[in-house]
Parts: structure tokens; sequence; C-alpha cells
């Protein structure tokens, strides 16, 4: 194992330009990278981005800067211009192989180095300056392309997995659209009605920070961010009774179906299950459990209206959701037996897909020990 500094082992491309509106079509933003994922999936912006951005050329390894601990990694699928938030990476490959590279950059090795270098409270972001000076260790070359070849063979798959994963859900999510129809046209003629006709929705209060008796008890503290995983079983930071007490913050139970108000990126107006009892706060919308409404078709309800959902929100810098809009949000009166017979259609789709996602969580243990083993 040899040592080297960053800049030895990758050049950072800072070449600019301001896009035309051609270039929208080849834009990739932060938005576009998805965390633990090299793959690009999705890119280009409505309109000509704004104010300068990076050149990319395929093949490049792009690393998003700011905000780093969202662990933001991918390898540019074409040439074109990404986000002055990232950097454009290049391997210098005398010291390392390219095949490696992505894996190396993408590796906790390489980014737990790299968050701890980040500057700033709000956006923390990481300076080419300081980068550049960190110092990494790195096997033989031949080595290097030995664990290449590894490695891509189980990412490969790992992917594979994802597309496996990603098509079950648009199965339930076809499926909900072949039973009812689309929400938002209704063509089955369902009663519309409210959310609040058949129940009632809330929030929490934030505690505050202030008083350290308010945080490390035992009670479950849900984060706008762990409604995307669709069933919410959190693990986040806690609160103590008193902080429920003084704050007016609602224990939810079982089987609440919750809305992410605000968020950044993907995250506001997904919808998710409460699998346990939890508090939280003014950003999360929380439609609490009915006899008129079945929790997983609730859910899916949503999953088909995230897009109209985002569509709907409103604030001078960012579209945030309100209690309101929740509350008053049109739903299809389907009958009770109906849901029921969707949610255990739902039910079994979940079983197939935690199957898959067990494996893919033993291919990726497999992936990160093997590079954790090379590189530490």
């Amino acid at each position: 194992m040899s040592r080297y500094r960053f800049e030895q082992i990758a050049s950072n491309s800072r070449e600019k330009k301001k896009p035309s509106a051609e270039d929208r079509f080849t834009y990739l933003g932060l938005e576009h990278l998805d965390s633990g994922s090299l793959k690009v999936t999705r890119f280009g912006s409505d309109a000509a981005p704004i104010g300068e951005k990076l050149v990319m050329r395929k093949g490049d390894v792009l690393f998003g800067k700011r905000r780093a601990y969202q662990r933001k990694v991918a390898i540019a699928p074409f040439d074109g211009i990404f986000s002055a938030h990232g950097m454009v990476l290049r391997p210098r490959e005398e010291i390392i192989d390219k095949d490696f590279f992505p894996l190396f950059i993408s590796s906790d090795y390489f980014l737990d180095a790299a968050i701890k270098i980040s500057v700033g409270s709000l956006s923390p972001t990481i300076n080419w300056r300081d980068l550049k000076d960190l110092e990494f260790e790195l096997p033989n070359l031949e080595t290097q392309r030995k664990l290449a070849n590894v490695l891509w063979a189980i990412n490969d798959t790992i992917e594979a997995y994802k597309r496996l994963i990603s098509a079950t859900d648009e199965l339930v999510k076809s499926q909900f659209i072949e039973w009812f129809g689309n929400p938002y046209e209704n063509p089955k003629r369902f009663p519309l009605k409210r959310i609040s006709d058949y129940t009632t929705v809330v929030t929490g209060a934030t505690p505050s920070r202030n008083k350290a008796d308010y945080y490390g008890g035992t009670i479950p503290w849900v984060k706008t961010g762990e409604i995307e995983v669709g069933k919410i079983d959190t693990t986040e930071e806690n609160i103590t009774e008193l902080a429920l007490q003084e704050t007016n913050c609602k224990l939810l139970p079982m089987n609440t179906v919750m809305i992410a108000m605000y968020g950044q990126g993907k995250t506001r107006g997904k919808s998710g299950i409460l699998c346990i009892e939890a508090a939280t706060n003014q950003a999360c919308a929380a439609i609490l459990p009915c006899e008129q409404l079945d929790p997983i078709f609730l859910h899916q309800f949503f999953v088909n209206e995230y897009d109209r959902l985002r569509k709907m929100g409103r604030g001078a810098q960012q579209a945030n959701l309100n209690l309101s809009m929740i509350k008053n949000y049109p739903i299809m009166g389907v009958p009770l037996n109906a849901q029921k017979q969707f949610a255990a259609f739902v039910r079994q789709s979940d079983k197939s897909k935690f199957e898959l996602e067990q494996a893919l969580a033993e291919l990726s243990a497999t992936y990160k020990r093997i590079i954790s083993e090379q590189l530490g």
C-alpha cells in the first residue's frame, strides 16, 4: 500500500460554461444523483439552468461537494453540464485505475474523510484546497484492477436487484390505477370526499433544543427524510415524555399515514405508514387510523398522487405543503371491502419486495466488506 495526496490521485476539472437553451437537455444537478448509486437515471431541466455550470465529459466522476453527507457520487453518462455545487473528478491513471476510481470515490473510506473537512453549518461544503491535501492509501495498480473486476460484478448485481424492487413498486402503482382508476380523473365515478371527512389530520411540534432534557428519551422521532422509505420504523433522535407534554407533541399510533410537507429534493409529498408509535413535528402531516380508510390503500393513494401534491405547494422560496391542503385533499370513496382486497395484494407484493431487499442488503454488505478490507 502506498500513500498519496488526493491531488496525486485525481484532478478537479474547473471548466465552466454559461448554459444555453440546448444545455437543459444534458444538465445534471445534485437532485439527479442518488445516494449509494453510481448510475444516473434522470437528468435535464425544464429551462436553461441559471448561472455558470461545470462542463462534464462522459465517464467523469461527479461528486456532490455540497451536503457531502448525502454521499452523492455518479459517473457522467454523457457530455453535458453539472451543478456548480459539485466537483468533476478525473483519475490520474498512473496512480489509480480508471475503473477502480469511481468505486474509490464512492467508498466510505474516501467519503468519511471528505465529509470531515466540510465547512459551513446550513449547507456544509467541501473545498478543493482542503480536499487536495487529504492523504489516502491505495494498493498497486494490478490489485486495483482485480478489485475493480470483483466490485463491478457485485455492483451490477446490486443494480439489478434495485431494478426489480423498483419494478415491484411500479406494479403496485399500476394495479392501483387498474383497480380504482386515476384518482384525479376518477373514471369509475366513486363519490369524492375530503380526507378530513374520513379522519383526523394533525402535526406535531418541535421541542426546543435549548433544554438538554428534551432529547435522549425513549420516544422515536420521525423526520421528513424517513418518510421516503414507505414503511416508517424510525431510529432517529428521540425526545422525552417531558417534551411531549410541554410542546403539545402528539404520540402517533401505528398505521398512521404520514406525508412530508417540507423537505429537500424528492422528500416533499412522500407518504409512508408508521410501523411504531412515534412523535413528529410540523414538517409532517399525520393522518390517524380510522375505520373508513385502510392505511395501505391510503398510502398507495398518496403514492399515485405524489406529482400532484408537489405542484400544490406554496411558499416564497420553497413550495411547501400545509395542513389545510392535506385536510381538504379530495379522495375517492372506495368501498372498504375493495380497499382491503387491494391491501392484501400490496402485502403479498411487499413480501416479495422484502426478500429482494434482504438479498440486496447482503450483497451491499459484501461489497462494503471487500472494499473496506482493501482500503480501510
